[in-house]
């Protein structure tokens, strides 16, 4: 399918620098078979029903960018996969400037060697510590990676919060699930009022979704894997709400990509552990899950692809074209739309 097809303009003015405070006082766009609503994510509750359940990515974001130098050469390095407890992969810049073998040092006492180099810029780093020891240094000497449309500057101490869910719990994502980016304390107990469960599942979102599709069509595109896991008693939830006759509900596309990953063809999602990089686009069937919450897009991204292909193309222009028209904030700081399946519409 041709890249253009999911392009189109956005004002700058509308890609948000900060999020909207308290987080669920953002807008929440409805799109639904009777046309669009524009609603507050605080009427998130009343737009769901006793029995289903809600799927959320509990990953954590680290501060994946680091600033260290190989001899006298700078050299940026932003994580976006743990391979091991010390050895990760990244994306490093100027990445010509290094060779397997060679150090780079990060801070006093804190250095990686380059065990191989890849194609984009991708290198495999192996610290001189892992576990706990090199989250400690991450935390010490790394930066939140925020996204490059986000242009306040460098992340600061407001970012190392609101770059995070209030469930956030498992470290090793480089970038926030950001549909999660939403909830608050008292709406996640409104969801619980409402009878709705909540499950937790983990991918540990990586830093190539940043990356522009660079190709002509939607096949020649790669997707960088991604780490997930989800548990047999969190499956066994799904599977049981939607039985009774609940509906999946996934809190953001990278709870979505995580559960079609470990879903057969009638739509129970079995227990996963490995990497993932599936890549949905329209004509690939969804199979578990019923709504989805989410934020606005970025034209030509493989996230706006995915709607797309969960909601419809052109029913998610329209749904767009209305965004824009209305105000509202695009991106990871933005708003958020809830969406039904395009074949429950």
């Amino acid at each position: 399918m041709r890249v253009d097809r999911f392009d189109f303009d956005l004002p700058r003015r509308l890609i948000a620098e900060r999020p909207a405070s308290p987080r669920d006082a953002a807008r929440l766009l409805h799109v639904q078979r009777s046309g669009l609503a524009d609603l507050g994510v605080r009427d998130l509750p009343g737009l769901l029903r006793p029995g289903d359940v809600m799927v959320f990515n509990d990953t954590r974001v680290i501060p994946a960018r680091l600033f260290g130098r190989r001899g006298q050469a700078g050299i940026e390095a932003t994580l976006h996969r743990r391979l091991s407890g010390d050895t990760w992969k990244a994306f490093a810049r100027p990445a010509k400037k290094l060779r397997p073998g060679e150090r780079v040092d990060f801070a006093a006492g804190f250095a990686a060697e380059v065990v191989a180099k890849g194609d984009g810029g991708e290198v495999e780093l192996r610290f001189d510590r892992g576990g706990s020891d090199l989250m400690a240094a991450l935390e010490a000497h790394g930066r939140m990676p925020l996204p490059p449309y986000i242009r306040h500057g460098e992340a600061d101490e407001a970012d190392r919060a609101d770059y995070q869910t209030v469930y956030a719990r498992a470290d090793g994502a480089v970038a926030a699930p950001t549909a999660g980016l939403h909830f608050t304390p008292a709406l996640l107990a409104a969801i619980d009022a409402a009878g709705v469960r909540r499950v937790a599942v983990t991918l540990h979102v990586g830093a190539g979704t940043f990356l522009p599709v660079k190709a002509d069509d939607t096949a020649d595109h790669r997707m960088h894997a991604e780490s997930g896991h989800i548990t047999a008693e969190a499956a066994a939830a799904i599977n049981d709400a939607r039985a009774a006759g609940g509906r999946v509900v996934a809190v953001g596309t990278t709870a979505l990509r995580l559960l079609e990953s470990a879903a057969g063809a009638d739509g129970r999602v079995a227990p996963f552990d490995r990497a993932t990089d599936i890549f949905i686009t329209p004509g690939i069937p969804v199979r578990a899950v019923d709504l989805l919450m989410t934020n606005f897009h970025l034209p030509r991204s493989t996230l706006f692809m995915l709607v797309a292909a969960f909601t419809g193309l052109e029913r998610m222009k329209r749904a767009y074209a209305h965004a824009m028209e209305s105000g509202y904030r695009f991106y990871s700081y933005g708003d958020a739309c809830l969406l039904h399946r395009e074949d429950d519409l």
